[in-house]
């Protein structure tokens, strides 16, 4: 509770924000799943590291060197790899791809927003901020659609609570914690490695065969954040010795 008591007024408005970007993810992503294909949706959510790099560049005024740029977007040649067989550009299709484009651009800016609030505000607070003010933006949108908000089955709201606990609470969060101390470009890169594992999950949970094309995709990924990671990390590394010799 002290915690919140000194949170200033500005951070609250900036974490009311972060939660309604949020919200509008969800509902563009989601959305985007009425017209087009699970696997285009998530390969076109993933470009996220493109609205990234222009955002951390506006914003924070990052720096990153050309092979961190090319690793970059290696990794997201290698998402398409993996979704290509799958992707369609045709009515309905094509409407629900620009949704989850549009959702890839709100999620980069929820994660702009954290990046500046939790330079300054813990973890806790400012999680519960943003999930609670989510939550009431999608209360909203329930009731203005007229979305049933009961009547599922018990197995429904199984998975409900699942998807609420595991990459909610343990997935976003874990991102939300991160971003005090790794920017919004690095953390999107590491999203592009979700194809890779969820193909690795699904290999031994569910018995789904791997095809050439997954395999292909996979390591590309893993290529490109590589080089990303490692150029990113030598560029990092020679800003702080240029403020280093300026200082002394």
């Amino acid at each position: 509770m002290r915690q919140f008591r000194n949170i200033t007024g500005t951070q609250w408005g900036m974490c009311l924000l972060a939660g309604f970007f949020l919200a509008i993810h969800f509902v563009l992503w989601f959305e985007s799943l009425n017209y087009t294909s699970v696997t285009s949706s998530t390969v076109l959510v993933t470009l996220q590291p493109l609205f990234a790099f222009v955002g951390g560049s506006l914003i924070f005024g990052e720096r990153l060197r050309f092979p961190a740029i090319s690793g970059g977007l290696l990794a997201i040649t290698g998402s398409f790899i993996i979704g290509w067989g799958d992707m369609q550009i045709s009515g309905s299709a094509l409407f629900g791809d620009q949704l989850a484009l549009l959702a890839a651009g709100a999620v980069t800016i929820y994660f702009l927003i954290g990046q500046s609030v939790r330079k300054d505000l813990s973890l806790f607070p400012y999680t519960f901020i943003v999930y609670g003010a989510s939550a009431f933006y999608l209360l909203i949108y329930c009731l203005v659609t007229g979305d049933a908000l009961t009547g599922y089955s018990s197995k429904e709201w199984g998975w409900f609570f699942a998807l609420a606990l595991i990459p909610t609470l343990f997935g976003q969060t874990v991102f939300n914690g991160l971003v005090k101390w790794f920017s919004t470009t690095t953390i999107s890169m590491s999203i592009l490695g979700e194809p890779v594992g969820t193909a690795i999950l699904a290999y031994y949970i569910l018995h789904d065969h791997i095809s050439i094309r997954q395999i292909v995709g996979g390591s590309v990924i893993l290529l490109g954040i590589g080089m990303f990671i490692w150029f990113n990390r030598a560029s990092r590394q020679a800003v702080h010795t240029e403020v280093a010799q300026v200082k002394s």
